[in-house]
């Protein structure tokens, strides 16, 4: 059956087919307009664990997620499809993470010689496999992007986009990344691995296409962050979630807020969202929780404003979206998600 076919056929009032596509939808990812690819990945998590299992817990609770969206009501025609969840990766994950811990107990508590001999084994071990995992995502995303779909990442954690970014810098000249998050991620080789889920935007900006980095939310940083946030000069704007709550307690909207914050970016934007960003409210099962940070309709006005200001979004990630006893992180998650496929296939 056609993609046609499959449109007329298709009921998107009817309840979601758990046998289907991501939200319920008929479409095949070759079929699709957007193409999500999922990343179970968390092998350099240092605090709370789970957010491997986020992109199959997104699944499973987007079929919960109405498909009528008063701002992208033709979104569903559109086609959204979730990549082949690549197992393997997942298994790699759990099993390097055992390596990793080796590496935190000894940094934490100290330990034997024979101990540090083989924290150090089990870094080296833990840095070449996540470069591993980079080789990979810039691979399957950069397919993805040839074959003409929009692209999504569902993480994992926030280390798992930056094989995408580097496709994307493969393919566009310039280009700036809305960063929401509750931190700067700009430690370098945060416990001594290259490719921290801390160090995400400190790697990122090694890539000259990268011009400008906005980061909205912001809320635990280190002395370390914030020296590499002053040494990049201009091109690291730091939005502080105390900074906007104090400028709206004085009276300035956020609609004033958000254009301050787009203004700094170039034409084409990436969009970089940590479910940290988000009150912890919203997603109390996320590794690193902090208080604060932005609610669920002020991320998606924001959004909305970036793309109603004429910038093109070339991608996006969402990360650390960690199941807990209940779907509440999942459900927050699916229906931003909706969201960020909404405003990435708007014209």
């Amino acid at each position: 059956m056609s993609k046609a076919a499959k449109t007329k056929a298709f009921d998107p009032n009817a309840p979601g087919d758990a046998h289907a596509q991501i939200y319920g939808l008929p479409f095949t990812c070759e079929e699709a307009d957007i193409v999500l690819v999922p990343v179970p990945w968390e092998v350099t998590t240092s605090y709370g664990g789970g957010t491997a299992h986020g992109p199959q817990a997104i699944f499973d609770a987007s079929f919960q997620v109405d498909l009528f969206h008063p701002e992208f009501p033709d979104l569903w025609k559109r086609g959204v499809a979730l990549d082949e969840m690549p197992k393997a990766l997942l298994q790699q994950s759990k099993a390097l993470r055992k390596e990793a811990h080796k590496v935190i107990a000894w940094l934490t508590e100290g330990g034997s010689k024979k101990e540090l001999a083989q924290a150090r084994k089990a870094l080296e071990l833990v840095n070449a496999e996540c470069a591993v995992m980079n080789e990979w995502v810039e691979a399957r995303t950069g397919e993805w992007l040839d074959a003409g779909k929009l692209v999504g990442l569902v993480g994992g954690d926030h280390s798992t986009p930056l094989g995408f970014h580097r496709a994307l810098a493969q393919r566009h000249k310039r280009l700036g990344i809305l960063h929401i998050d509750a931190h700067m991620d700009l430690r370098k080789a945060y416990e001594g691995f290259t490719y921290s889920h801390a160090s995400i935007m400190h790697n990122t900006l090694q890539l000259p296409q990268v011009t400008t980095l906005v980061q909205v939310g912001i809320r635990d940083f280190c002395a370390e962050e914030n020296q590499a946030f002053l040494d990049q000069g201009g091109r690291v704007k730091v939005v502080r979630s105390a900074d906007i709550r104090r400028q709206q307690y004085e009276g300035i909207t956020w609609r004033d807020q958000c254009d301050a914050i787009l203004a700094a970016l170039p034409d084409k934007v990436y969009v970089s969202f940590d479910i940290d960003g988000l009150d912890p409210a919203l997603c109390p099962n996320t590794g690193t929780p902090v208080p604060g940070g932005l609610a669920f309709e002020e991320a998606t006005y924001l959004l909305s404003r970036l793309v109603a200001s004429g910038r093109t979004l070339i991608g996006f990630d969402l990360v650390e979206v960690t199941p807990g006893r209940d779907e509440w992180d999942a459900n927050v998650g699916a229906r931003l998600l909706w969201h960020l496929c909404g405003v990435l296939a708007r014209p």
